[in-house]
């Protein structure tokens, strides 16, 4: 057969492919109504849509494995044998996968007593004989050995399945540097860690190549042992029948009886009608759609009923400037923007669905002053993490108004667990599509393969309207009146960032650093040695070793020395060395925090922090490069960093502003417990209060160890906390701690009936929602996992309360902001530290800024009790403190 018709046969590793994808994709975003999880269905056939739109393969097969026995397991018992439970999530997708594949008409094969990679090998020795181009698709290693002139390898890589690596014979030796045929070897030597194969000690792929190219094969490595010498020579001496062995196991089998012919895998044409109930079944709309694309035809639709469009073509992207471009823009409204940052300069792509440009922005230019007025106009825009293009912009010089859609804000408000990284990521899960990423392994990616910044616009308008289309119940009022309009907040948080006074840090970072080094020295002489105080196994000999304390939890690497363990060591068996190490964790923790802060010092003498809109489940808001939200506040060390955070010359004085008692306030309003929202309302002290009823006296005679363990409980049954962690936690018995909430519960019974209703409302609704209706789902509550069930519980009791907090501040946040812009203040608001904020004071606007901000963070919410605001004046953040 001439080369120029080579037809190409296609054969693909069904399980391995599917576990991948499986891993690649969020499941609690791929379920059906009926629970049915379909993740790694969807992820298995859109990697094969892009399979036959890149290869366009004239055969195509996928093998599975039937079970974890084989005639491999006959020998070894153990082979495979450390690979984990099947996810529960999992099981049933596989079935479901090979019914999908049959009504696409792509027949799938089993083999009692092989692996799915015999299948592959002998399928492709057949293939090459027969003169097809043979195209492996596997996620094993093992099918490297299957290379030759006739057989590629595409391999799929860590990310999940979206990017392959092509493995021909050229590429197999400048990766691993040896022949297709000879990588087992290496495997045998080395081991396969996934397959339960232990190689020989001491042997890593260096070793292994080395001596395959010096030898030639494994056969003539073994035969001739004695002539290595060494530590290396001994091992492979000692542990030869391994290497042996797991060779006669790796090597794949090119024979097995398939009662199949080559020509009843040829691809012909689809049944739509099939695929579309198949689809249908499995609620894959968008893949149905591209399906039916490469299948060159139309879905058959009900008359009635309007067909589904497929698709849409990408629009060919204009390049235009001056006034064709703001024509442009006036022709499209809310059009999607993404603005690139690159070594050449800023590429920026404006969009549509059905029209899109592109060009090069050189700001303040006469060719894009039109541009840069459209983009600081209130002209809606849609953008994909808004924040980070804002910023862009500003480093440019232009301002950005008109946020009218972030497709990273909608996608995390539908599942808030885990946010996009990028605009591929979010396409795929929305549209079902693969954005051009381009191949990795290529120096110069071909014209096309890559998205461009109009390409990636494109897919952000319509991504974000799949997304919001999504919305339910009240989710779109958190979008449009919570997190798009914070999105400018924050984003001028981060530009003012907070001043420092360097010097204080400097001279605090020394003190620490010898603080560090005399308590590292007083364990030393406690023990009369030295050690690597932060080794665990080193920490673990000296404890229950020489000072044979008692055991602590046993962990995979011994018994934890973890700091809650250490400390409740010290508790009960105290000793020099212990309070020692305590010490010097804390000091060294202390000395990390401060060198971190020292380092993200700008050059304009200020800390410029990231705050993370999408780094939390519950909505709360996250600091990052660095971190300002785990600067302690009741330790004295934490006390003087926080001194180190002052105002500008140009200011006159700093400002905090924070809720008092926000999350109990929040359980009152939401319990609707009477004697909760009495003491809140009477503005007497809550936890006095409490404790007056607990304990059945006055509130003048409970004393400050009543108090205190009323605080701990009323927080702790908030997120959950049983009897015997409050009897932890307080130092008392199990029996005292239960007997404690059980009086709890007899005079606040609305707080009893509200915590068992929101975990049985979750498990119901699958989700937990706040005051203003933001959801945050669990899954797990229907798991048959009973640990992270429980974990899911508890976690579903305090969603509610944490996410309300979160949607206040944040509320408070936009409205201070607005009216302070309203007055005209030269104060700003520098930073969002859980509930608190704080505020740079110009001379003379102490009053007005104080007015502004009671009113809009008192008015935040409508509760069933006043939200109580604590305003602190002073030099520094500690100073200012409250």
């Amino acid at each position: 057969m001439s080369n120029t018709h080579q037809p190409t046969l296609m054969i693909i590793d069904g399980h391995s492919l599917a576990f991948r994808a499986f891993y690649a994709l969020p499941v609690d975003s791929f379920q059906t109504q009926t629970g049915q999880h379909t993740n790694a269905i969807h992820g298995f056939i859109a990697m094969l849509i892009n399979l036959l739109n890149n290869e366009k393969p004239d055969a195509l097969c996928v093998a599975f494995d039937i079970s974890r026995h084989s005639f491999r397991t006959e020998e070894y018992p153990e082979y495979k044998g450390t690979r984990g439970e099947t996810p529960s999530e999992f099981k049933g997708q596989i079935p479901l996968l090979q019914e999908a594949l049959h009504s696409m008409g792509i027949k799938t094969l089993e083999k009692e007593n092989y692996e799915a990679d015999d299948i592959l090998a002998t399928l492709s020795a057949r293939g090459a004989a027969a003169d097809y181009r043979v195209l492996v698709v596997s996620g094993d290693r093992d099918t490297i050995q299957l290379v030759d002139d006739n057989v590629t390898l595409l391999y799929p890589s860590k990310q999940g399945v979206s990017e392959l690596t092509r493995y021909d014979a050229e590429k197999v030796m400048e990766r691993y540097g040896v022949r297709p045929e000879q990588y087992p070897e290496i495997a045998a030597l080395v081991g396969e860690t996934s397959d339960n194969l232990p190689g020989v000690p001491r042997v890593g792929e260096k070793t292994a190549v080395k001596w395959i190219n010096q030898f030639g094969s494994l056969e003539e490595i073994l035969r001739r042992q004695d002539e290595i010498g060494g530590k290396v020579g001994e091992s492979l001496r000692e542990n030869a029948h391994l290497a042996a062995r797991n060779r006669r196991l790796n090597r794949l089998v090119r024979d097995v009886e398939l009662d199949v012919q080559l020509t009843d895998f040829t691809l012909g044409a689809m049944d739509m009608d099939a695929v579309a109930e198949m689809f249908a079944k499995l609620e894959f709309r968008t893949l149905l759609q591209r399906v039916a694309k490469i299948a060159g035809t139309e879905l058959s639709h009900d008359p009635a009923k309007p067909a589904e469009p497929l698709a849409p073509t990408r629009p060919e992207a204009k390049l235009l400037i001056d006034e064709e471009l703001g024509d442009w823009l006036a022709k499209n409204p809310s059009p999607a923007v993404m603005i690139c940052e690159g070594l050449g300069g800023l590429e920026v792509g404006v969009a549509t669905e059905t029209a899109s440009v592109k060009f090069d922005w050189q700001p303040g230019g006469r060719d894009y002053s039109q541009f840069e007025q459209w983009l600081a106009s209130d002209e809606p825009k849609v953008f994909f993490d808004a924040k980070a293009q804002l910023e862009i912009a500003q480093r440019a010089g232009v301002t950005v108004g008109g946020i009218a859609g972030d497709a990273l804000l909608a996608a995390w408000l539908l599942r808030p667990a885990t946010a996009e990284k990028n605009i591929a990521d979010a396409a795929m899960r929305f549209l079902g599509e693969q954005v051009p990423e381009g191949d990795p392994n290529q120096l110069v990616p071909d014209e096309g393969s890559v998205a461009d910044a109009a390409t990636l616009a494109w897919y952000i308008v319509r991504t974000h309207e799949v997304a919001v289309s999504r919305f339910e119940d009240r989710t779109a009022e958190i979008y449009f009146d919570i997190e798009l309009p914070l999105v400018s907040v924050l984003a001028a948080l981060e530009t003012r960032g907070v001043q420092i006074d360097l010097p204080l840090l400097e001279a605090h970072q020394a003190e620490l650093k010898d603080r560090v080094a005399e308590l590292q020295q007083r364990a030393f002489d406690a023990i009369g040695r030295e050690v690597n105080l932060s080794s665990p196994k080193q920490l673990q000999e000296v404890l229950f070793e020489q000072l044979d304390m008692p055991k602590t939890r046993k962990t995979k690497s011994g018994f934890t020395t973890d700091a809650a363990a250490l400390a409740d060591l010290q508790h009960k068996n105290p000793h020099p060395f212990l309070d020692a190490l305590l010490s010097h964790r804390e000091a060294n923790k202390m000395r990390q925090m401060v060198e971190t802060l020292i380092k993200a010092v700008s050059d304009d003498g200020r800390i410029h922090t990231t705050l993370v809109q999408t780094g939390a489940s519950t909505g709360r808001l996250s600091s990052t490069d660095p971190n300002l939200q785990n600067i302690p506040v009741r330790s004295e060390e934490g006390r003087r960093i926080r001194e180190a955070f002052i105002y500008a010359p140009e200011f006159e004085t700093l400002m905090t502003a924070d809720y008092s008692q926000i999350e109990m306030r929040i359980m009152a309003d939401l319990s609707q417990d009477a004697g909760l929202i009495e003491a809140f309302n009477e503005g007497e002290d809550l936890h006095r209060f409490v404790g007056s009823r607990i304990f059945g006296v006055a509130p003048a005679d409970v004393t400050n160890e009543m108090r205190s363990k009323v605080k701990a409980m009323s927080y702790g049954l908030a997120y959950g906390l049983s009897a015997f962690g409050l009897s932890k936690q307080l130092g008392i018995s199990a029996a005292e701690a239960k007997q404690l909430m059980t009086d709890y519960f007899e005079r606040f019974g609305g707080v009893r009936d509200y915590l068992r209703a929101v975990v049985d409302q979750a498990k119901r609704d699958t989700y937990t929602e706040t005051i203003f209706g933001r959801q945050r789902p669990f899954p797990e509550l229907a798991s048959p996992n009973r640990i992270l069930r429980e974990n899911a519980e508890r976690a579903a009791l305090n969603a509610p309360i944490q996410g309300s907090a979160a949607d206040i501040i944040k509320r408070a946040m936009i409205a201070v902001e607005r009216r302070m812009r309203e007055a005209d203040l030269t104060s700003r608001m520098l930073l969002q530290i859980h509930d608190e904020l704080m505020f740079e004071v110009a001379a003379g606007e102490w009053d007005v800024l104080e007015a502004i901000v009671r009113e809009e963070m008192a008015g935040a919410a409508d509760l069933a009790v006043p939200l109580e605001v604590q305003v602190g004046q002073g030099a520094n953040w500690n100073a200012a403190a409250h």
